[in-house]
This record gives structure tokens, C-alpha cells and sequence, in this order.
């Protein structure tokens, strides 16, 4: 096996999964003036897509272990693209949450599924740089989705950008079953409940209790901020026209690329130095506090460094490929989609809260005269998400054996 029929197929998947998440910084603004949207109803909307994907977590981790992320990916990439066509043709808010969820259950074994294919396929020590590798693949999606999405929007509308989005996952489920291989053929066969039930033992052992919720944290902010309130911050807060934030916007999604890629390759070589595979993750959660505190204390107005500040936080956020395969490896190899859907569903539940409380509390505030938020609610919630990331690594540290 090799990386153009394993890694770059599968890869696919997290394109779209990037772009669908991304696009909601870009487009949020647009929703909220023409749905006459609250905060919290554009923080509802953009989390609907997070409930979804959590919600097919834990199935997900079993259909990739009994079935491979052949069958799983092509068949999860065409219901991402009913998702984005339901989306694109919404009469209203309604209807375009049904279509946003329905993506986040196309696009939920986006990362899982190319972790589960490179440990398949691949020695260990090359899964977190290859899974590193996918998803600095899938972050093109996340680019395609900020400057290059705003000079077509006038044109196409946020409607034709959900149709861009549908044809791109038709032809990836298409991609994917002629590239992929089938999944080697397991030699025992067990009933779906006794699969199941081996989800009991993930969630207690202690490796998972000590490491899940800050690795969940890390990577619930950095989605919670690139999924939607990026933008409106950018707007709001940094005072950002509409070209500036989108170019933002890029760099962050080029952080989200290169920081997956640097975090994979540097994993891996801890790795065969004999060192702990977690050092990277940790360092992570580090940084990414750092720069909370710092843009919370700041309150930074000038457009680059802004940009630079938030080009930092990604880096730092965008650590999920060395931290779910390391978290993988800690179990046996069976278990690896099961593991990482174990986080990965409760990363997303945070999302879902973090997003949504979010918009709860810009709400406090009254809108300013552009229909934006009050930037002292935004500094209030980042207040709070600095609180609860502090306490979910005091956890870890105090839980070390």
C-alpha cells in the first residue's frame, strides 16, 4: 500500500469536512442579516453540524473496524453531499440546519477514517506522520473556504457555495471507491454488540480518563473558533473588513494545515527516539492558552497582527492527527477507530456547548448598529473557555502516574 491509494483518497474526506466547517466563519454573518438571526440562533445553526458529527461518532468507530474506511468513506462522502444540496436549496433557517446536519453525519469519519486506514496499512511509527500529512491535505479544504470562497460569493451567493461543496463530495465518494483497497478480512467475527461493548473499556482505562478531556478541549476550541465565531470576532472585536477577515481566515486554515503536518512528523520521531508521543499534544494545550490569554489581554486592532495571533492559535489547535493517533496506539490496534471516535465524539459534544454558549452570552450584550456583537461579550467568553481549558489540564497533570 502506498500514500496515493491509501492517505490521498482518504484525505479527501477531511477537504470537505474542512471546507463545511469553515465556510460558517465566512458565511455567518450573511445568515445572521438574512434570517434575522440572534447570536445564539447562528450559534445553534453552526453547532448543529458538531451534534451530528459527535452523535456518529461512536458508530462510525465500529463501522470502520467490522467494514473499512473503504466502504465507510465512500459512503459517508455521498450523504455529505445530500448535506450541502438540502443546504444550498433552504427556504430558511430550518431547513438549512436539517441540511447542516445531515453534512455532520457525511463528514464524521473524516479524521477517524484515515487514522483506521494508516493503521491498516502502515508500521506504526508512520501512522501520526501520515495521518499528520492527510490532514495537512484536508486543510485545503479550510483554504478554499476564505479568500478564494469570498471573491466568488458575490457571485455564486452562499447557495451556489453549498453547491460548489455537493459536487466536490459527489466526485470524492467516487474517488474513494475506485482508489481505496478493501480492508484486510479480520479473522474472527463477533456480534455488533459485543463490538460495542468494547467501548466500556476505552472509556475506563486510565490513559483515556487522564488525556481525553484535554485533548478534547484543544481540539473543541480551535473548531469552535474556525467553525463560526472566527468571522463575526474578526468583525466585531479586531474591527476587520470583509477582505482582511477572509485573508485572516486563510491563515488560519494554512496554521490548521502546517500545524497537523509539523505536529505528525515531530510525533513520529519522539517516537523513533523511544519518547513519549503525547509530548507533542501537551506542548499544544501549552501554547494554546498562551495565546488566549495573550489576544484576551491584547485585544488586538491592527489587521496583521491579528492575523498573526490567530495564525498562532491554530498551530497550536491544530494538533488532532498526532494527538488522536498517539491516544490510538496506547490500545490495541482493533480498537484504533473505536479510541479515536471515543475522543473525537466528546471533543465534538464541546463544540456543540462551546458554540452555543458562546452565542448565549454575546446576547447579553445589545448588537451594535452594523447587527454585530459587543466585544465585551466576546472577551467574557473567552474568558471562560481560557477557565475550562486551565482546569482540564490541571486534571491531566494531577492524574500522571
Amino acid at each position: 500500500m502506498n500514500f496515493f491509494n491509501v492517505t490521498l483518497p482518504l484525505a479527501l474526506v477531511n477537504v470537505i469536512n474542512q471546507a463545511s466547517r469553515s465556510l460558517m466563519a465566512l458565511i455567518g454573518p450573511l445568515l445572521a442579516l438574512e434570517f434575522d438571526l440572534s447570536a445564539a440562533d447562528l450559534g445553534l445553526l453552526g453547532a448543529i453540524l458538531f451534534v451530528a458529527y459527535g452523535l456518529m461518532q461512536l458508530p462510525v468507530g465500529v463501522a470502520l473496524d467490522l467494514y473499512g474506511p473503504r466502504r465507510v468513506q465512500c459512503a459517508s462522502a455521498a450523504l455529505a453531499c445530500l448535506g450541502f444540496a438540502i443546504s444550498a436549496a433552504a427556504a430558511g433557517p430550518f431547513m438549512l440546519g436539517f441540511g447542516r446536519f445531515i453534512t455532520g453525519m457525511g463528514i464524521a469519519s473524516g479524521l477517524i477514517g484515515l487514522i483506521k486506514g494508516h493503521t491498516l496499512w502502515f508500521p506504526r511509527e508512520r501512522v501520526a506522520a501520515l495521518t499528520g500529512a492527510g490532514v495537512f491535505i484536508g486543510g485545503i479544504g479550510g483554504l478554499c473556504a476564505t479568500v478564494p470562497m469570498q471573491a466568488v460569493l458575490p457571485s455564486i451567493g452562499w447557495r451556489g457555495a453549498f453547491w460548489v461543496l455537493a459536487m466536490a463530495a459527489a466526485c470524492v465518494s467516487l474517488w474513494i471507491w475506485l482508489a481505496v483497497p478493501p480492508s484486510p478480512k479480520r479473522n474472527a467475527q463477533k456480534s455488533i454488540w459485543s463490538e460495542i461493548r468494547e467501548f466500556g473499556p476505552i472509556f475506563t482505562a486510565p490513559v483515556f480518563i487522564r488525556m481525553a478531556p484535554a485533548i478534547a478541549t484543544l481540539n473543541a476550541l480551535h473548531f469552535t473558533y474556525q467553525g463560526l465565531w472566527l468571522g463575526p470576532w474578526l468583525r466585531d472585536v479586531a474591527g476587520l473588513e470583509d477582505g482582511m477577515r477572509a485573508l485572516t481566515l486563510l491563515f488560519y486554515a494554512l496554521g490548521v494545515m502546517f500545524g497537523n503536518l509539523i505536529a505528525g512528523n515531530i510525533t513520529s520521531l519522539l517516537q523513533a527516539r523511544g519518547k513519549s508521543p503525547m509530548i507533542v499534544p501537551i506542548v499544544a494545550m501549552c501554547a494554546m492558552l498562551a495565546m488566549q490569554v495573550l489576544i484576551l489581554v491584547v485585544a488586538p486592532r491592527d489587521a496583521w497582527l491579528v492575523t498573526l495571533m490567530w495564525l498562532a492559535f491554530s498551530l497550536s489547535g491544530s494538533t488532532s492527527s498526532a494527538a488522536y493517533s498517539s491516544l490510538a496506539q496506547a490500545f490495541p490496534a482493533q480498537l484504533a477507530g473505536r479510541v479515536s471516535t471515543a475522543v473525537n465524539g466528546s471533543m465534538l459534544a464541546l463544540v456543540f456547548v462551546f458554540q452555543s454558549i458562546i452565542g448565549a452570552l454575546l446576547d447579553l450584550w445589545p448588537r451594535t448598529a452594523l447587527g454585530g456583537w459587543s466585544a465585551t461579550g466576546y472577551a467574557w467568553a473567552m474568558m471562560a473557555t481560557i477557565i475550562f481549558q486551565a482546569a482540564t489540564m490541571l486534571w491531566m497533570w494531577r492524574r500522571r502516574e
